[in-house]
């Protein structure tokens, strides 16, 4: 075994963590679950959400079979809703041609919708013991520092370099534990400000230690502004205290979520809600701002109280009105979410 690996594994042995929920058990379908939800994600935030999940469908076949509301509902607040629908296609896709199960051939895992090289990896070598290479975000801290290696991690010949070497240490023995032992170094030790360098079983060799450098690896993205974008969110509530929701389309943020029906700019909201319902008055409601990875949304929301539904809405398959405990079923982003709770 290399010295880099032997010397993660002793430090794993005795500080790594062994008492996450997805690694009692450690079967592919929880791994491969907790992989998808750490993605942007840390694990304090993730824990709940995958005991929640697995609780209401604790197989792929559960998942396979599940309406969409649901997995978007219990995947609510973790963002990124795209993740979940590649989750549950590619849970019909096992369904469909693989008996049920996750394959184990690396080629055939990989290509399953949302899952891709260091997603397969990390299940076959988490839930298999099999040598497969991993290479998250806090791996490639890790090795960016160790080895002293510059650029942005997200450049292809960036990217090329860290998978040589990400190979080139993973050892054929305690595989799992060496893919949980090199996370779990990077999500608490090698971490992205003021790394504890005095407490990583590497930093005797570590390039970016040697030579003053973790602040400055891994390197940055190369930074542009991203635009603000405004919206107007229109809360039509009925005496009744139900909201009028909108699924949202197949393209853009938020994607097939329930969400409020927006419009440009307060003469477009009216416009809008009086298409909708019968309204008398509105309420303009605090501002915020939500901050996605690509722009800001400005949201002012506009809130018509009493508010009567028109009756063709009944018969449109993406709108309806929902009270407080109809939506909590539901898939709606956590802004919007957390906006109707504050109502």
């Amino acid at each position: 075994m290399n010295p880099f690996a032997a010397a993660l594994l002793a430090w794993f042995d005795e500080h790594g963590r062994k008492d996450l929920p997805w690694q009692h058990p450690r079967d592919a379908y929880r791994v491969w679950l907790s992989e998808v939800m750490l993605q942007q994600t840390q694990v304090v935030t993730v824990i709940p959400y995958f005991q929640r999940f697995v609780a209401a469908l604790p197989t792929l076949r559960d998942l396979a079979a599940a309406e969409e509301d649901t997995v978007l509902a219990l995947w609510s607040g973790l963002g990124y809703y795209r993740r979940a629908r590649f989750l549950q296609r590619a849970a019909q896709i096992c369904v469909e041609k693989h008996q049920g199960e996750l394959p184990r051939d690396f080629d055939a895992l990989a290509d399953l919708p949302g899952i891709g090289r260091s997603t397969a990896g990390a299940i076959l070598a988490q839930a298999h013991g099999l040598r497969f290479a991993i290479l998250d975000g806090n791996v490639k801290r890790v090795l960016t520092r160790h080895l002293g290696i510059h650029g942005h991690p997200g450049q292809s010949a960036i990217e090329k370099t860290l998978w040589q070497h990400a190979d080139a240490l993973t050892p054929a023995r305690r595989t799992a534990d060496y893919t949980q032992a090199i996370m779990d170094l990077g999500a608490t030790v090698c971490v992205r400000s003021k790394p504890q360098c005095d407490r990583c079983p590497l930093a005797g060799d570590c390039i970016a230690r040697r030579d003053g450098l973790t602040a400055q690896l891994p390197s940055a993205k190369p930074t542009k502004a991203i635009p603000t974008r405004d919206t107007v969110m229109l809360i039509l509530r009925d005496a009744t205290g139900r909201v009028l929701l909108e699924r949202r389309g197949e393209q853009g943020v938020w994607s097939g979520l329930w969400s409020l029906p927006e419009a440009s700019d307060h003469d477009h909201a009216w416009r809008t809600a009086e298409s909708l319902a019968r309204i008398d008055d509105a309420h303009a409601l605090p501002p915020f701002v939500h901050v996605f990875s690509h722009y800001r949304l400005k949201v002012e929301p506009l809130l018509f109280d009493e508010a009567t539904a028109h009756q063709r809405i009944a018969d449109n398959a993406s709108l309806r009105w929902c009270d407080p405990g109809e939506r909590a079923a539901l898939g709606l982003p956590a802004p919007v979410r957390t906006l109707l709770q504050d109502l």
